[in-house]
């Protein structure tokens, strides 16, 4: 027994030795929370816009890799990164200087918008022919923001510790990944690409453990503990903060290039 407890002590002496974080999570959350913007000081605090504010359109960001979600020793169908990324582009161009850059145009859902439009006069038409309201017109954009997700980097770094005594020992694996995200704006009326960026963001994920194996009593028992904790940092995150990562980026380009100024201060 007290070569039974000696062993256990050890492993928990090892245990507290590798790093744990403080906030471990006791049971499961079931409460919805809203998501903040990864670069939401970024993108608020950027410079007034000298002019009028700028009308884009965003009609696809997807996919564009083909990659997999990274599994071990299993085929994996389900896609590494999101196949509707055009949500966070949108809402990044509508952070942007705290909505003061950019207008968007709606054009994933452009049918939709047509369908409903349809509906609308069709009902005045025959409900309230006394009732001349004309529907506005749509707006158009002067220019488009176009790209996607163009590369998924798995394994990129690879590495660990770990340490070994008389079948008592701990040990630590880590492993980045890395997303790419390219984007240019495109001007409507002459079809030329005005400027084009890339923007890539590391995903990390790290395991630490703690294990014992022992034979006791002559070989006639053993004793067996194992003690872990593992993370991975979102990739939907990862993506999310990339892209508005980009379109940051995208605004100075146009500083550079002319296309816009900031306002004088």
């Amino acid at each position: 027994m007290i070569k039974i407890l000696t062993t256990i002590s050890m492993v928990l002496t090892l245990s507290s030795c590798t790093w744990i974080p403080k906030e471990v999570p006791t049971r499961l959350q079931t409460a919805p929370s809203v998501q903040e913007n990864p670069q939401i000081t970024e993108l608020t605090n950027l410079p007034a816009l000298d002019g009028p504010i700028v009308t884009v359109g965003v009609y696809s960001f997807s996919d564009k890799t083909g990659q997999r979600k990274p599994s071990e020793n299993v085929s994996s169908l389900s896609s590494a990164v999101t196949q509707g990324a055009e949500v966070w582009v949108i809402d990044a161009l509508l952070q942007a200087g705290n909505g003061t850059w950019f207008e968007v145009v709606e054009r994933t859902g452009m049918d939709n918008v047509i369908k409903e439009r349809q509906l609308i006069r069709s009902t005045r038409e025959n409900y309230e022919k006394d009732i001349e309201r004309n529907l506005p017109a749509l707006m158009f954009a002067g220019l488009i923001l176009e790209g996607g997700i163009v590369g998924y980097d798995s394994n990129v770094t690879t590495g660990g510790t770990g340490a070994n005594y008389m079948n008592i020992g701990t040990s630590t694996e880590y492993r980045v990944d890395t997303v790419t995200v390219a984007m240019r704006i495109v001007s409507v009326s002459t079809g030329r690409v005005l400027l084009s960026v890339a923007t890539q963001k590391t995903i990390a994920s790290y395991r630490r453990s703690a294990d014992l194996f022992q034979f006791l009593d002559m070989g006639t028992k053993v004793l067996a503990l194992e003690s872990g904790y593992s993370a991975n940092e979102p990739t939907n995150y990862a993506v999310r903060a990339a892209i508005e990562a980009g379109v940051i980026e995208v605004i100075y380009e146009g500083v550079r290039k002319g296309l816009w100024n900031f306002v004088s201060q």
